[in-house]
């Protein structure tokens, strides 16, 4: 396994490992090196878009855990796309791979906002305790996407980098740099983005100041005038299309689709965004703490270490529950999270 010149320098850790593992040698190069940070930026990619739909939602009083099911949903609905449209007798201009890709990107998101507006119409129009309604669609998803797919498929295409490596043919530390931040696909560089944006429509936009409302108080929202059941619809379905880019993510910029792929990401993301305090900033910086240890099972593997791999694979789920243990109680959810609405 390669990694930064400039990590080489600092290689003088080493770590042993006795009685039946294999004795590795591990450096600090292992943990910081450019493979690794990459693969971290590509779990956390999921996990932030995940978790910013778990905001969305949630901050105006809606608990979403069926960030799972969307995801995985979303991912079939792009893995399908892609594949569908690149057979004999489909229009060639849709077989062109910008468009094909698009197509792919906009499936998912139109099948995050469907099952988000079925779980909306569950919890506010009819009341449904929402973690049922949730679990509902999670176990709907897992069920379809296993009966709908079609073993043996690959994605025909992935998202290219949005930007090459300008730095490629260098022999330093902008090389390295370089293939950190350029050589990414759309979605990544999206996530990143709607980071910040999220951040500035919460805090300082009417919507985000109606939505807090309506998570704290939706009585005394709905008594200035705030429409409670349309923002909370129109919520959800932003959430959709969040969760859903969060799966398509998982096969455009990822592997190809298998069943369960989401593998847990959605309940990741809730737990993220409970320790991101319900803020994109925060969210964002958890996000990556995870997707580096999703990283760590790979590089781990690559450096010799002959541990069993379900007990290298258990590593982010075993953070989830520290940062669920340590920050449930800590972080203060929005007042009215969770609990159905009345009008009078």
């Amino acid at each position: 396994m390669s990694c930064a010149p400039w990590a080489k320098k600092f290689s003088i850790l080493r770590f042993s490992f006795k009685g039946e593992f294999v004795t590795p040698e591990i450096t600090l190069g292992t943990f910081i090196s450019v493979a690794a940070i990459n693969a971290a930026i590509r779990g956390a990619v999921p996990i932030i878009l995940g978790a910013m739909s778990g905001i969305v939602s949630e901050r105006s009083g809606i608990v979403n855990i069926a960030i799972e099911g969307m995801m995985l949903f979303g991912a079939y609905a792009a893995f399908y796309a892609n594949v569908a449209l690149s057979r004999p007798g489909v229009a060639p201009f849709l077989q062109e791979q910008p468009i094909r890709l698009g197509l792919a990107i906009a499936a998912a998101a139109l099948i995050g906002i469907a099952l988000a507006m079925l779980h909306a119409i569950l919890s506010i129009r009819f009341k449904v305790d929402q973690i049922i309604s949730g679990t509902v669609i999670n176990i709907f998803a897992l069920g379809m996407t296993g009966y709908l797919y079609e073993g043996g498929q690959n994605v025909i295409d992935r998202l290219p980098p949005v930007i090459r490596n300008p730095f490629a043919t260098e022999q330093n530390f902008l090389a390295d740099l370089g293939a950190i931040i350029f050589d990414k696909g759309l979605l990544t560089y999206t996530a990143f983005l709607l980071v910040p944006i999220l951040g500035f429509l919460l805090f300082r936009t009417t919507w985000g100041l109606r939505t807090r409302s309506v998570g704290e108080n939706p009585r005394a929202a709905d008594t200035l005038g705030v429409n409670v059941y349309r923002l909370q619809f129109t919520n959800l379905a932003i959430s959709g299309v969040l969760a859903g880019l969060a799966g398509a993510v998982l096969v455009l910029e990822g592997v190809s689709f298998e069943r369960g792929m989401s593998n847990g990401r959605g309940f990741i993301a809730l737990a993220v965004m409970i320790f991101g305090a319900w803020r994109p900033s925060r969210v964002m910086f958890g996000a990556l703490l995870f997707g580096y240890a999703t990283a760590l099972q790979s590089q781990l593997q690559f450096a010799g270490i002959q541990i069993p791999h379900q007990f290298v694979a258990m590593l982010p789920y075993v953070l989830t529950l520290i940062v669920l243990a340590g920050f449930m109680g800590r972080a203060r959810p929005p007042a009215h999270i969770g609990k159905a609405y009345e009008t009078e």
